[in-house]
């Protein structure tokens, strides 16, 4: 079955760093692409960062020079290192494949709640 668990959320001040690590099953990792997407509370989901399959990458502008995306196909997991982070980056954060010839898959989340 299809597995994609978040990992690495939690409570920081504004200006410190956080690692999110989502690890990923059942499917065949190395040709999907991967995506980190984050919902904030009354708001609509938002793609924040991702990485195809030759590890093309893209950030929002929301988060460029901040945020990174990473992959490890040996691993079958993605990454985003968050840094300098502000009170508007709280949300859960939500792990995101796109396999070559499948429907997506999604993450439970991890809360990120970052205090001012």
């Amino acid at each position: 079955q299809v597995q994609l668990v978040e990992s690495g959320g939690g409570l920081v001040q504004a200006g410190g760093s956080l690692r999110l690590s989502c690890a990923a099953s059942g499917f065949i990792f190395d040709t999907s692409v991967m995506n980190w997407y984050r919902q904030a509370p009354g708001k609509q989901r938002v793609l924040v960062a991702t990485i195809t399959s030759s590890y093309i990458t893209n950030v929002a502008d929301s988060v460029k020079g901040r945020f990174t995306i990473s992959r490890d196909n040996a691993q079958n997991a993605v990454y985003l290192q968050m840094n300098s982070l502000k009170p508007e980056d709280t949300a859960v954060y939500i792990c995101n494949a796109r396999p070559r010839w499948r429907g997506d898959h999604w993450g439970q989340g991890t809360q990120v709640t970052v205090s001012s």
